[in-house]
C-alpha cells in the first residue's frame, strides 16, 4: 500500500461467496503481523482453495479517514447486531471492523462473524496470527 489513503468500498452480499467458504475448513492467515496497522492484508484457504481475504479497522482517521461516513456507520451497525459488514477494496473481500487497529480477539470475533455470514459452523474457521510490531502513533 503505498501511503495514507481513504479507500473504496464496496459492499458485497455473502451470498457471492465461493461456496466452500460455507462447506469446508477454512484458515486465515495475514501476509503481515495483525498489530502492523489498520489495513491487515491476508487471504483464506481451504483444501486448495485460495481468496484474498483483509481486515480494514474502519475508525482509523489519521492522517485521513480510511472509510467514509457510510461506511463506518454501516460497519458499526453490524458489528452490534452481531454481524460484519463485507466489503471490497481494489477487488479484495475486505472484513471492514469498528476501531483503529486489531488484537487477536477482534480477528477472531471477525471471522466468526463471516463463518456465520456464509452459513458455517465457526468451529470450521481458525486463523494463523503474525503478531507483528505495533505501529507508533504519531503526535498531531
Amino acid at each position: 500500500m503505498t501511503g495514507p489513503q481513504t479507500f473504496v468500498l464496496v459492499d458485497i452480499d455473502p451470498f457471492d461467496l465461493p461456496t466452500w467458504l460455507g462447506e469446508s475448513d477454512v484458515v486465515w492467515e495475514p501476509d503481515l503481523g495483525v498489530r502492523t496497522g489498520h489495513h491487515v492484508l491476508g487471504r483464506l484457504t481451504s483444501a486448495g482453495e485460495e481468496l484474498p481475504c483483509d481486515l480494514l479497522a474502519v475508525d482509523e482517521a489519521y492522517p485521513v479517514p480510511v472509510a467514509d461516513d457510510r461506511a463506518r456507520l454501516h460497519a458499526h451497525q453490524a458489528w452490534r447486531h452481531g454481524q460484519i459488514l463485507l466489503v471490497t477494496v481494489e477487488d479484495r473481500l475486505t472484513m471492514a471492523v469498528p476501531g483503529t487497529s486489531f488484537s487477536a480477539d477482534d480477528v477472531l470475533d471477525a471471522l466468526s462473524r463471516l463463518a456465520k455470514a456464509v452459513g458455517a459452523s465457526t468451529d470450521r474457521y481458525s486463523a494463523l496470527l503474525r503478531i507483528g510490531s505495533e505501529k507508533p502513533r504519531r503526535s498531531r
